[in-house]
């Protein structure tokens, strides 16, 4: 079954839609050579590291910033290179599925069997997972996109950890 995951997401999670509270530092970034504005918190890198570490678990993007979040994301929160769920770009309407249901479908096609815990803002991609996926495999933090990731979602995702290993 192999190690579980943390599934990391970006954009509404790792940086907020709205100008966030004290620890955030506003970065400019470039990706595929657009402009763009990061708010990002330094102290994220290390509690994600210690989590997974604590846990047995593996840290993994899940983003469609895919392995560019490698270059933009990680060296300013303090996260390793790591490995990344492949999503290509949404589809738009043609495919008449919501931007959770995409993810949700490649999410749940990348992990296989192995049981995950994945940050997400996105309203209906626990929904959506079990469309793929049996229920109790995967714990779903859902991130508020306008305050990002907080205490609680990593003391929730280690609870679940936590107990997924004393079931072992």
């Amino acid at each position: 079954m192999g190690k579980p995951l943390v599934l990391l997401d970006v954009d509404g999670v790792l940086n907020p839609f709205q100008r966030p509270h004290i620890g955030y530092r506003r970065h400019r970034v470039a990706p595929n050579g657009v402009p763009f504005k990061l708010w990002l918190n330094r102290g994220h890198g290390p509690m994600l590291v210690e989590l997974a570490a604590s846990t047995g678990a593996e840290l993994a993007w899940a983003s469609y910033w895919c392995d560019r979040a490698n270059q933009w994301i990680a060296p300013r929160i303090g996260l390793p290179t790591l490995p990344f769920v492949p999503i290509p770009d949404f589809p738009g309407t043609a495919e008449a599925v919501s931007l959770g249901a995409w993810k949700a479908r490649h999410v749940a096609a990348w992990v296989g069997d192995r049981p995950f815990v994945w940050f997400e803002d996105e309203p209906d991609a626990a929904e959506r997972l079990l469309d793929h996926l049996a229920e109790g495999s995967h714990l779903l933090v859902r991130i508020n996109p306008l305050q990002g990731l907080l205490d609680g979602h990593l003391d929730r995702a280690r609870a679940w950890l936590t107990r997924l290993n004393a079931e072992d």
